[in-house]
């Protein structure tokens, strides 16, 4: 199940925007390459005015000679594909279904690639989210939220009985929670009832979640109640458990683990077709080896688990947070990510020696975790590559960088600065369309995001 292949409806009445009807995968993608090209898109050349995405990605352009403009965030090429293929291959090598976490680059191109990577659909936080995932043919949703917005489950409820092939679920962890969700539908005049899952909270102080065992089984037994509700399984985000330690994490996810068991034992999961899984689902970005290691220990149960991993800052990673939180700095014989993203700016004031500022501020780097971390020069003056020795980000302005410079830097207006990010879904969600760029500078394609 876990590699299986989307499958949607082609029928659907075409629109006037070929971006704003649900669409195949691959009719999606078409679409994208052929956007054009306009003033909507910073740093892209302005001689690519009118061109399709497509035709400007056929000319492989050279980021720093192909006329773009700075700043201009770029993805590595060779980057995302590495981190593609590791966590495939982590997912499989542990039995994992994977349903990476869309709202870090809500682009779907890099959905299409997870997919290719055998993922098992993709998992979304907020009703927008999904409809983005439903107009670009994602035909498996996992929403890590409860959802009990009226117009958002009408909208749901139209989706899944219009489309027999729309696998969707989504958490439950309140009984008032139930209850809107099926005033909603009832009055909605769902077909189908939406699957849910019961949250349970990762502990006191925490983010969302039934916070005990017995707030999980009211909230069941309200869901056994509701007729346009099912309950398919459990789950939960181990980052939130205060004070997380591989312990910590563990214990948790063990009481998560134990749910499952108890309430299948009592038959909680009846509603389950012939051949259907319990879901169970945990794993952010930061806690995905103890989320593998303790699902390898889900006793046997009625019906077999599909044990579902959602980590998604895996795609791009970053030179900041998720490098010093990755789970692989704990299990380095699994492999390594790769930071992907490098913004690049361009100096354009020297006042003194020690002070330096570059044309990217706050509304083109991710700066919520950490500043962005200069790695390279770029000369511009033959364009020769070396390292950012001395040179320091210590502040953004709206659009500006604020740059500390030893006093023997070699720094001077008009050179390149390529810097590193942390927080890869604040990096996304500023760029509409990002340089997908190859090691020599090449040009390949544009990613485009929809937040």
């Amino acid at each position: 199940m876990r590699n299986g292949r989307c499958r949607i409806c082609n029928d659907h009445r075409p629109e006037e925007d070929p971006l704003a009807a649900q669409q195949s995968p691959a009719q999606s993608l078409q679409a994208l390459a052929a956007e054009r090209v306009d003033h909507r898109f910073k740093a892209l050349p302005p001689d690519a005015e009118g061109l399709t995405v497509g035709a400007l990605a056929a000319e492989r352009r050279d980021l720093f000679t192909g006329g773009f403009t700075t700043p201009v965030l770029a993805l590595s090429a060779e980057s995302v594909e590495a981190n593609l293929t590791l966590m495939e291959t982590y997912a499989e090598r542990h039995g994992l279904a994977f349903a990476p976490h869309g709202k870090t680059s809500m682009s779907p191109q890099l959905f299409a690639r997870q997919l290719e990577h055998g993922a098992w659909g993709i998992t979304a936080a907020v009703p927008h989210q999904a409809r983005v995932y439903r107009a670009h043919g994602i035909a498996r949703i996992f929403l890590a939220n409860e959802l009990v917005d009226a117009a958002a489950l009408r909208w749901l409820a139209g989706e899944l009985d219009s489309d027999p092939g729309f696998t969707f679920a989504c958490y439950v962890d309140s009984v008032r929670g139930v209850e809107l969700m099926d005033e909603a539908l009832r009055a909605a005049g769902a077909v189908r009832p939406v699957d849910v899952v019961v949250e349970l909270g990762a502990g006191r102080g925490a983010r969302t979640g039934a916070r005990t065992e017995a707030d999980c089984a009211a909230v069941a037994d309200a869901v056994a109640a509701a007729s346009t509700l099912r309950l398919v399984g459990v789950a939960g985000y181990e980052g939130e458990v205060p004070d997380a330690s591989p312990e910590r994490v563990r214990e948790w996810l063990r009481r998560l683990v134990a749910l499952a068991a108890a309430f299948d034992a009592a038959g909680r999961f009846k509603g389950l077709a012939e051949g259907e899984e319990i879901l169970v689902s945990a794993g952010g970005s930061a806690w995905f080896d103890a989320v593998a290691d303790v699902f390898a220990e889900i006793p046997e149960l009625s019906r077999p688990v599909l044990q579902l991993l959602r980590s998604g800052a895996y795609v791009s990673h970053d030179d900041g947070h998720y490098r010093h939180l990755t789970p692989f700095n704990r299990v380095p014989e699994e492999g390594a990510l790769q930071p992907a993203f490098r913004l690049w700016a361009q100096v354009v004031s020297r006042p003194t020696p020690e002070q330096a500022f570059v044309n990217a501020g706050k509304r083109d780097a991710a700066y919520d975790l950490d500043l962005p971390e200069a790695q390279v020069v770029r000369s511009g003056r033959d364009g020769s590559v070396r390292p950012a020795t001395g040179v320091t980000v210590t502040g953004l302005s709206d659009q500006h960088g604020w740059v500390r410079t030893d006093a023997d830097a070699d720094l001077e207006v008009g050179d390149w600065i390529g810097m590193g990010l942390s927080h890869p879904c604040t990096s996304f969600d500023k760029w509409q369309l990002i340089p997908l760029v190859e090691a020599d500078g090449t040009v390949t394609d544009y990613i485009r995001t929809f937040f």
